[in-house]
C-alpha cells in the first residue's frame, strides 16, 4: 500500500499554520483542481487528496491526533466526502455556490451598419438619415414575455429558485448535480399564456430611422459608435450598441493620405521647360499654381492647408500636387519639325558626355597637379 503524502506538505502549509492559513490554502488548492475546472487527468485525485488533508487539519481534536500519531487512521474513520454532498457542495460551501439561482439580466448583443459617403462628404462632414431594422423590448407585455391579463406562474418543478438538485450514491459518497430547472429553463417562473405580439420572448422586431453627424476629417473604415441602439437587452438588462462603419467612395483623381490630399498634375514639355500658371483643382475650388521653369517628372508642390480638416480640429493637411511630365504621342507634322529644329540646338547625348567626361577629366589632373 503507497505512502500517503503528509497533510501539510500536500497543503504547501507549515506545521504551525493558523486555521485562516490552512482554509486559505486548502480554498486555493481546491479552486486549482476542481474536477469542473482542471481537465488533467490526475485533478480528481489531487482535490480528494487536498480534502482528505483538509478534513483532518482543520479538525483541532484530528489534527492533535495526527501531529501525535503521523497517521490519518488515528484521526477515526475517514470519508473524504463527509460533511459535503460532492464537488458541488464543496464549492458552494467555500466559493459561494457555482451558479446563480435564476439568470439575471443581460446586456443585447451590438448591431453593425455599413454606411457608404462621398469623398467630399468623409472631408468636411455630412449629415445621413439611416433606416435600421433592430429587436426592442415588446411594448405591450414589458418584456415579460406574457400576455398582460395572465401574468406568469412560479415554476412548480423548482419552487422558483431556477434549479434542480440530484443526489447521486457513490463511492466516495454523496454527489449533489446543481442544474438549470428544464421546465422554467432557470427563469423560476412559467408562462401560462404568451404574448400574442412577441410569443413570449419579449422583444419584437421594429424599424427605426436614426440621424447620423459624420464628422469632418472621418477616413474610411473608422466606426461611429451609438450607444443604446443595439438589440434589446433580456430580463431588464441595458440595450447593445450600434456602431457604423464607414466606407468612402473613391474619388475620380483625388487620393488621400492620412490628412493630406494628393493630386497628379499633367504638363506638357512647354509649360515644364518655360512654366506656367495652371488651374488645380482642390476640394475647395480650383487653386492658381504657378510651375516654375525646368520642372521635373516628380516634382510636388504643396498647397498649405488645402487637404482633410483634422478629425478632432485644429487646422487642415495639406494638398500635395505631384507633376507629370507627359510626353505627346500623336504629333503633327508641323510639331514634329519644331521638335526636329529644337532637338538640333540641344546636341546629341553623345556630346553631352564627351563635354561631361572632359569636365571631370580635367577636375582630376586639378586635383592630381597633372
Amino acid at each position: 500500500m503507497p505512502t500517503k503524502r503528509d497533510y501539510y506538505e500536500v497543503l504547501g502549509v507549515r506545521r504551525d499554520a493558523t486555521e485562516e492559513e490552512i482554509k486559505k490554502a486548502f480554498r486555493r488548492l481546491a479552486f486549482q483542481y476542481h474536477p469542473d475546472r482542471n481537465p488533467s487527468p490526475d485533478a480528481e485525485a489531487k482535490f480528494k487528496e487536498v480534502n482528505e488533508a483538509y478534513e483532518v487539519l482543520s479538525n483541532s481534536q484530528k489534527r492533535a491526533a495526527y501531529d501525535r500519531y503521523g497517521t490519518a487512521e488515528a484521526t477515526g474513520a475517514f470519508d473524504p466526502f463527509n460533511g459535503f454532498g460532492g464537488f458541488g457542495d464543496i464549492f458552494e460551501t467555500f466559493f459561494g455556490g457555482a451558479q446563480q439561482a435564476r439568470r439575471g439580466p443581460r446586456r443585447g448583443a451590438n448591431l453593425r451598419y455599413d454606411l457608404t459617403i462621398d469623398f467630399e462628404e468623409a472631408v468636411f462632414g455630412t449629415r445621413k438619415i439611416i433606416e435600421i431594422v433592430r429587436t426592442e423590448t415588446c411594448a405591450t407585455c414589458g418584456g415579460i414575455g406574457s400576455d398582460p391579463d395572465t401574468p406568469p406562474e412560479r415554476c412548480t418543478n423548482c419552487n422558483g429558485s431556477g434549479q434542480v438538485r440530484r443526489v447521486q450514491q457513490s463511492i466516495f459518497g454523496h454527489f449533489v448535480n446543481v442544474a438549470p430547472c428544464g421546465r422554467c429553463n432557470g427563469e423560476g417562473r412559467v408562462i401560462v399564456k404568451p404574448c400574442r405580439v412577441c410569443r413570449g420572448s419579449g422583444r419584437e422586431r421594429k424599424s427605426e430611422k436614426l440621424e447620423v453627424d459624420i464628422p469632418a476629417g472621418i477616413d474610411d473604415g473608422r466606426e461611429l459608435r451609438l450607444p443604446g441602439k443595439g438589440e434589446a437587452g433580456q430580463r431588464g438588462g441595458p440595450n447593445g450598441d450600434l456602431y457604423i462603419v464607414i466606407n468612402v467612395r473613391e474619388h475620380p483623381f483625388f487620393k488621400r493620405r492620412d490628412y493630406d490630399i494628393l493630386y497628379e498634375l499633367p504638363i506638357n514639355f512647354a509649360q515644364a521647360a518655360l512654366g506656367d500658371e495652371v488651374d488645380v483643382p482642390t476640394v475647395d475650388g480650383t487653386y492658381k499654381l504657378k510651375i516654375a521653369p525646368g520642372t521635373q517628372t516628380g516634382r510636388i508642390y504643396t498647397l498649405k492647408e488645402k487637404g482633410v480638416p483634422y478629425l478632432r480640429g485644429g487646422g487642415r493637411g495639406d494638398q500635395l500636387v505631384k507633376i507629370r511630365v507627359v510626353t505627346p504621342t500623336n504629333l503633327s507634322d508641323y510639331q514634329k519639325e519644331l521638335f526636329r529644329e529644337l532637338a538640333k540646338t540641344f546636341g546629341t547625348g553623345t556630346q553631352h558626355h564627351q563635354e561631361e567626361r572632359s569636365f571631370f577629366s580635367k577636375l582630376k589632373d586639378a586635383i592630381s597637379g597633372g
